[in-house]
């Protein structure tokens, strides 16, 4: 979750961490903090505070040419200046900068304070830094055996980079279950959570996995295993400049993503369709005919938006392929003992592709032999590489915590999979050319939703003083609705909550009233008298209801109507998804709320 900078080199450290913060300042934060080596002296400045405050209290930068940085997404502790990263031990020496859970922390922080170690903060952090100096003290060879051996005694997830005032030279990194990912430039090493932070420096980066560890000198940068064993890495180019992450003439990142969604889908479907023989071209998979004949049924796993993503998936799959599928949060998935038949087929599915509770469900099923597939938005992530293959999202970088174009992206992409699958089984091939038409038309269509924003705004600002709000939605439309309360609580903090329409009779409707306003999804279906007489009690009990439709529906149905244009059935859902992100977004706006960063979330969910 949190943001993690380092650098070694030859230029002025300080003004290159800051900026890697500003750039990881989408994974979101609730303090920010940094930490530099000079003249054999730590100096660390942190706070909570934004990176732009932190740029205020660090003032005059020193000569220093390496230090560590880091945002932090509070878990041990309130966020406090005290609990703010980095951390350092009782002699100022070892500072270290830590993402994810140190599970034992507690043990270790008694045993240190039985020690005579005074705890400044309530971290689980703090722990790391007095046990690598005391390795130090107890005679570790360097600085990497120090966190070596302080690793062998911990239990949890980390991505963690630690700086000795005695050796500014170096710095040490290490990765268990939270992403580091080196930046080798010219006569300059750097090290940081997400490549966004490294790309205005180099395009040579190196992806440390699991149980690796990393010694990073100017020049040059070592990897190793925690029980010492060396790996060579080469180091691969990523195909993504500063100006990719850049927000231009766009007032937040949210706006800008929303709108780069044509051409975000138009990327996803380049290549891939084929007229020939009525279907979809997927390289990235390594299924075979045979394969698909195989598989009995269809497992989707994600977290938040990527589930109702992957619940939208599982539709397309049983609708296309007549393959009997469904959606499963991943952070559950686990911790079920769940049965892995040969004959089923997993996808994992993660915007970011290092979501921990995915990882971890990926990481149970190759352990149980589960078949795979990766749906990812990130090359190199962990998800795409424990997967080994799958579908590249190729949504372009997304910064906004809310995700909007990779979700599109990720329907898009199990619709070319459903076609695939459908097929090779038993799909006709006018029924191929009719998705394969209804895709190639999605980049337009999305472009004509977005040109409604301006009513869709003055809907958005109607309702935007409303406490609470359902949305509904039938079978298609039932994703759609989960996607759409999730965008509203996450960037407008109004409570919002998704029923499937014929559910609302069964408890929910005892809640409507003339101040809870419905938002019913409506795909021009053969439900849609189902949808209207939903609406119809709705309106009954003098509840509000916008209507966000590719149907046509009676004047007067409903006292706002959001219009789609008509595409396939089966694709209908992609359309209708986003007017609720332009919904979601002009509440939040009217609200004045911080709507690239929402409070108490995070873009790239990273501990459990």
């Amino acid at each position: 979750m949190c943001g993690i900078v380092g650098y070694v080199g030859h230029r002025e450290a300080t003004p290159i961490l800051l900026e890697g913060l500003r750039r990881l300042e989408y994974r979101g934060y609730d303090s920010a903090g940094l930490a530099v080596a000079h003249r054999g002296r730590l100096r660390v400045t942190k706070a909570a505070v934004r990176v732009a405050g932190l740029r205020d209290l660090v003032g005059t930068p020193t000569q220093a040419t390496s230090g560590i940085a880091h945002t932090r997404w509070a878990t041990h502790g309130e966020p406090t200046d005290a609990n703010a990263h980095p951390h350092t031990d009782t002699s100022g020496r070892i500072a270290v900068v830590h993402n994810g859970i140190i599970e034992n922390s507690e043990r270790l922080r008694a045993e240190l304070t039985a020690n005579g170690v005074t705890f400044t903060s309530d971290t689980d952090t703090e722990a790391l830094a007095h046990l690598i100096a005391a390795a130090l003290a107890a005679g570790a060879a360097s600085l990497e055996d120090a966190v070596r051996t302080t690793l062998r005694r911990v239990e949890g997830a980390y991505g963690l980079v630690v700086l000795d005032a005695r050796k500014p030279g170096e710095l040490v990194a290490a990765r268990n279950g939270s992403p580091l990912v080196i930046g080798v430039g010219e006569d300059e090493t750097l090290v940081a959570s997400d490549v966004a932070a490294l790309v205005r420096h180099t395009q040579r980066v190196v992806y440390l996995e699991d149980g690796e560890l990393a010694t990073l000198t100017a020049t040059d940068f070592r990897t190793s295993t925690r029980d010492a064993r060396t790996i060579d890495k080469e180091p691969t180019t990523v195909e993504l400049t500063a100006e990719d992450y850049d927000l231009g003439n766009w007032s937040d990142f949210m706006h800008k993503e929303i709108h780069e969604q044509p051409a975000a889908v138009s990327r996803a479907l380049l290549g891939r369709l084929d007229d020939q023989f009525a279907t979809a071209r997927l390289g990235g998979i390594e299924v075979t005919a045979r394969d698909v004949h195989a598989i009995r049924r269809v497992k989707f796993l994600g977290c938040g938006s990527a589930y109702y993503a992957a619940q939208l998936g599982a539709g397309l799959m049983e609708e296309l392929a007549r393959l009997p599928a469904d959606a499963e949060p991943a952070s559950e998935f686990r911790y079920r003992n769940p049965v892995i038949d040969s004959d089923t087929l997993f996808i994992a599915v993660s915007q970011s592709g290092e979501t921990l509770d995915t990882l971890a469900a990926v990481r149970e099923l190759e352990r149980k032999g589960g078949r795979l597939l990766g749906v990812v938005n990130v090359v190199g992530s962990a998800l795409a590489r424990a997967c080994g293959n799958g579908i590249f999202l190729h949504a372009g970088p997304e910064v906004a915590v809310a995700s909007t174009k990779a979700v599109t992206n990720m329907a898009v992409s199990f619709a070319m999979l459903g076609l695939l699958f459908g097929r090779v089984r038993d799909l006709s091939f006018a029924d191929g050319q009719r998705i394969v038409e209804g895709l190639r038309a999605l980049p337009g269509q999305i472009a004509e939703v977005l040109d409604a924003e301006p009513e869709i705004a003055e809907v958005a600002k109607r309702y935007a003083d409303a406490q609470h709000m359902f949305f509904t939605g039938r079978v298609r439309g039932w994703p759609v609705a989960r996607e759409g309360a999730q965008k509203l609580k996450e960037i407008s903090y109004l409570h919002a909550e998704a029923y499937q329409a014929s559910e609302l009779k069964h408890g929910p409707l005892a809640l409507i009233d003339k101040s809870m306003p419905t938002v019913a999804v409506i795909p021009g279906d053969e439900l849609v008298a189902k949808n209207i007489a939903t609406v119809e009690e709705i309106k009954a009990r003098g509840g509000p209801v916008i209507a966000v439709t590719s149907a046509d529906l009676p004047d007067g149905l409903a006292d706002a109507v959001i219009r789609v244009p008509r595409t396939e059935l089966e694709l209908n859902p992609i359309l209708l998804t986003l007017p609720l992100q332009l919904f979601a977004y002009h509440v939040a706006l009217t609200l004045g709320r911080d709507i690239d960063k929402p409070r108490n979330l995070a873009k790239s969910v990273t501990v459990e």
